[in-house]
This record gives structure tokens, C-alpha cells and sequence, in this order.
């Protein structure tokens, strides 16, 4: 068993991992709904503002831990979890929105030519298609509850060392990793 590290270290970490995710989340998810707009795409939009939301929740929860409040803690678990919410709920709606009628009827008579010129027809590629297209959605949702669940799960751990940290008088000067 490896020995607890200092509760003052334990919020460092806390507060040098929320600064990282929460500002690459936001930026990231942000520039996605950007994109998604620029292709009229509302659904992706909106996928993409509410997981910027989840971002700027937890760079909420990172400044009110530099202010010395403990309820920031409350606020990096929350925006984890509705990130993975989001994420979640969109893979399923994704999932279970696959038509392969809808398949057949997109196929260009250029990608037909194509697949008979292989020895194929479209019922040959509908089902490996959909089965990547269940993959692709279920591997994202596993990332998701790996990366989004453990962080909320590191967080939440973490919660009882950070309000022993900031029990502590503050520094006189606080250091560098503080700001």
C-alpha cells in the first residue's frame, strides 16, 4: 500500500488536472460546435454547446478551489458528469437511429457500379457497415465512461484531502501552482 500523499499536494494535482480538462474540453467542444453550425448541423451544435458547458462548469469549479472554497469540488464532479451525460445520451440516440433502408436508398448508382465491379452488392456491405457504425458509437461510449466517469470518480476521492488543504491558513504568498 502506497503511502497518502499531503493533502496541500493533493490539491495542486486537483486544481492543475480541472485548469487542463476543463479548458480543453470548453475549446475543444466549442470549436466542434462551430463547426457543426458552419454545416447546419443542429443537433451536433447543440452536442457540442452543452459539452462546452460541462468544460466551463469545471474551470468554474477550479476558480472557486483558487478562492479557497471547497464546494469547486462539487462543481468538477457535476462537469464530468454531465459531459458524459451528453456524450451518452447522444451515442444512443445515434445508435439507435440506424436505417439500413436509408443506406440502400443513399447509395449513388457510382458506389453500386463500384461494388459490383468487387463482387458485391449493397446487401453484402449494410450489415459491415452497421456493424462499424455500432462499434464506432459503443467505443466512444466506453471512452467516455472511462475518461468522464473516472475523472468524476478521481474528483469525488479527492474531495475530503482538498477541504483538509483548504482548511489550512493560506501562504502567505501563494505558490505559483495556486494561480
Amino acid at each position: 500500500m502506497k503511502p497518502s500523499r499531503p493533502p496541500e499536494e493533493v490539491l495542486r494535482r486537483v486544481l492543475k488536472t480541472s485548469r487542463l480538462n476543463g479548458w480543453s474540453v470548453a475549446i475543444f467542444a466549442g470549436l466542434c460546435s462551430l463547426v457543426s453550425l458552419a454545416f447546419g448541423d443542429p443537433v451536433g451544435c447543440s452536442v457540442g454547446l452543452l459539452v462546452t458547458l460541462g468544460g466551463a462548469l469545471e474551470v468554474r469549479g477550479h476558480r472557486l478551489l483558487r478562492r479557497r472554497d471547497v464546494g469547486g469540488m462539487r462543481w468538477l464532479v457535476r462537469s464530468q458528469l454531465l459531459v458524459l451525460g451528453v456524450i451518452w445520451a447522444y451515442a444512443v440516440t445515434r445508435l439507435l437511429s440506424f436505417d439500413q433502408e436509408l443506406m440502400r436508398e443513399l447509395a449513388t448508382p457510382d458506389m453500386r457500379t463500384m461494388l459490383s465491379e468487387l463482387g458485391l452488392t449493397l446487401d453484402d456491405i449494410v450489415p459491415l457497415v452497421q456493424r462499424v457504425f455500432y462499434l464506432l458509437y459503443g467505443s466512444v461510449m466506453a471512452a467516455t465512461l472511462i475518461y468522464q466517469g473516472g475523472l468524476a470518480l478521481y474528483y469525488r476521492r479527492r474531495t475530503p484531502a482538498v477541504a483538509q488543504a483548504l482548511a489550512l491558513p493560506p501562504a502567505a504568498d501563494p505558490p505559483p501552482w495556486f494561480m
